[in-house]
């Protein structure tokens, strides 16, 4: 089943990438939780789906483009780790690199939540992993 929980995943980051939004939130069940409270900046908090929806698009939209950059999936059963490098780049051609964890929990083939990360090690403890 985690092998499953990988694919979900990959084809969610595959399909935000493509820029078919509806595609990568069409495995989020509808209690899907996003916790940023470990994020530094101003967006920080846990978030519902709808919610998440708007704070990404809101980011997003601000760059010329934006790719999010899924480094490694690591199976951890029911969680999958995801460090990540994002790529933005500004209207004016400057690119800028986001780098952390995300720790995605899959249920019965729905994504229920992910939790933003600052560092690897953190992540796979969560996750039930030794780094």
């Amino acid at each position: 089943m985690s092998e499953a929980n990988v694919e979900i995943v990959r084809a969610a980051i595959d399909a935000y990438n493509r820029g078919d939004v509806d595609g990568a939130f069409k495995d989020a069940a509808p209690d899907f939780e996003y916790d940023q409270t470990r994020a530094v900046g101003i967006d920080r908090g846990v978030f519902n789906l709808e919610e998440f929806q708007s704070l990404l698009a809101a980011f997003t939209d601000s760059w010329e483009s934006f790719t999010i950059g899924a480094d490694e999936l690591i199976d951890a059963g029911e969680d999958v780790v995801m460090p990540f490098t994002n790529l933005a780049r500004g209207r004016d051609g400057i690119e800028v690199q986001a780098r952390g964890v995300w720790v995605w929990t899959i249920r019965d083939g729905s994504i229920v939540r992910a939790c933003l990360y600052q560092e690897l090690q953190e992540a796979l403890e969560a996750a039930g992993l030794r780094g």
